[in-house]
């Protein structure tokens, strides 16, 4: 039986429309330089106010990948 090893880096995504979205676009943009990613972790939800409204949605996500060594 093969060993796996993956690695975890942290991104964050942000969205003018909801945090799901922030989300998703964090792990969609990720998955265009990373490959063979396998979970996602949504760990911190924030997002920037301007003017006294929610000008955008930050989610923070750590996703791990295989790591593939040398």
């Amino acid at each position: 039986m093969s060993e796996s090893i993956y690695r975890v880096t942290e991104v964050i995504g942000t969205s003018p429309v909801s945090w799901e979205e922030a989300a998703k676009n964090a792990v969609e943009t990720a998955a265009r330089s990373l490959r063979d990613l396998r979970v996602g972790e949504v760990v911190k939800l924030d997002m920037t106010i301007d003017d006294g409204k929610v000008a955008q949605y930050r989610a923070r996500v750590n996703i791990s990948f295989k790591y593939e060594a040398d």
